[in-house]
């Protein structure tokens, strides 16, 4: 009997829209111990041929990036090593011209447990980010905070 075999599980990426893309990067890069992607040299490419306007660049961190994209990968996970894209779980933070308006329909829960807890709120608190409140519920204890861009995610 042939069996059929499981699939693989996808790649996939969150994306989130951002007043300024590299700053939230920079701030998630650090909160969750990801690695910003290095796209330098495919974006060096595209410059060469033509295919991309240097108005369409910015430096970042010493080297060329997208303007108006840039994604974080968890440092474990495959990625393009050609174009430096992530190939597994991946942030990726995109312009949009708006601000945030409302309350978020999707956010991240960071569970490093509760005996580190109020250690890691106060250290994401250096990295930019606000404590909105905290909440004790027969459920469970969490710290709800914001991002530098306002952004809300629970620490649990």
């Amino acid at each position: 009997m042939t069996q059929t075999p499981a699939p693989t599980p996808l790649h996939w990426k969150l994306v989130i829209d951002a007043a300024d893309p590299h700053a939230q990067a920079d701030f998630w890069a650090a909160a969750l111990h990801y690695e910003a992607e290095d796209n330098s040299a495919l974006v060096q490419q595209l410059l060469e041929m033509g295919a991309l306007p240097a108005a369409a660049t910015v430096d970042f961190h010493g080297r060329p990036a997208f303007r108006d994209l840039m994604a974080v990968r968890h440092p474990d996970d495959p990625y393009d090593k050609d174009r430096g894209t992530g190939l597994g779980r991946r942030l990726l933070f995109q312009r949009v011209p708006e601000p945030k308006a409302t309350k978020n329909r999707l956010h991240l829960d960071l569970h490093p447990g509760p005996d580190h807890r109020e250690a890691e709120v106060e250290r994401l608190t250096t990295l930019g980010a606000s404590v909105l409140r905290r909440v004790t519920e027969p459920a469970g204890t969490w710290v709800v905070m914001t991002d530098p861009e306002g952004n809300e995610f629970c620490v649990a």
